[in-house]
């Protein structure tokens, strides 16, 4: 796996600021990906495209699905996307499993629909999954539209749950996560999971160790500690179980 690569050039619409952030704090840590404008409404995302240059044009467009008031105003803006943007890998995510609004998005054309509940911190390793795939669903969406007809559903790959490490705990997960992921300084991440400063740089040593242990991947030289145990802590899981 080539982690320097793709440098995929990514549009965020949410109109939840602090879901908009998240996802942007998340695609920020993984250098294959990089987003170009973040849009808190549909027309702020059009006034974006309408007026990026060619070479700023994004190759990874990800919107709330629940955000377009209407399905026919969610079947629009996909297509319309696609037409605008030549080649782009349009990803719709959601709070919850609308079977209508998943399958007006997938009738569109969308190449994911993921719960955000279900994707979390792994939304960049989702992306480049996607690259790869005709059309990746997360395990709730696909529950929601079993029944459904719909030609692009009768084999869809469904998103494999995050890496387990078996070593790892939850409580030194958690550490991690405050540190590497979130950006706390230790004593403030000591002081949220009431431990002291010694035990979290403990837990984070030893997180750093197991997950080292279980990751034969090979990363760039220059990646620090931190961003490749924020690469370890988020990559996929094997899909194998997933899609047989």
């Amino acid at each position: 796996m080539n982690l320097a690569n793709p440098n995929l050039k990514v549009v965020i619409m949410d109109t939840d600021y602090y879901a908009l952030q998240a996802v942007n704090s998340y695609l920020a840590w993984d250098r294959r990906t990089r987003v170009t404008f973040m849009a808190e409404s549909v027309e702020d995302m059009w006034r974006h495209l309408d007026r990026a240059p060619l070479a700023e044009q994004p190759n990874v467009v990800i919107v709330d699905a629940e955000d377009f008031g209407s399905v026919e105003q969610l079947h629009l803006n996909i297509k319309r996307l696609q037409e605008r943007v030549h080649g782009v890998l349009v990803m719709c995510m959601a709070r919850v499993a609308d079977a209508r609004l998943i399958e007006t998005a997938i009738e569109a054309g969308v190449r994911a629909y993921l719960l955000k509940g279900e994707v979390r911190l792994q939304i960049a390793w989702a992306v480049v999954f996607a690259l790869n795939h005709d059309l990746v669903l997360s395990a709730g969406v696909r529950k929601a539209v079993e029944s459904s007809f719909h030609p692009r559903l009768r084999k869809p790959t469904v998103l494999p749950p995050r890496r387990e490490y078996p070593e790892l705990t939850e409580r030194i997960r958690q550490a991690i996560e405050l540190c590497v992921v979130k950006g706390m300084p230790a004593q403030l991440a000591a002081d949220e999971m009431g431990i002291s400063l010694h035990t979290i740089r403990s837990y984070i040593k030893e997180g750093y160790r197991i997950l080292e242990t279980y990751d034969e991947t090979k990363y760039p030289e220059d990646m620090s500690p931190q961003e490749r145990a924020f690469m370890r802590l988020t990559r996929l899981g094997d899909d194998d179980d997933n899609n047989p």
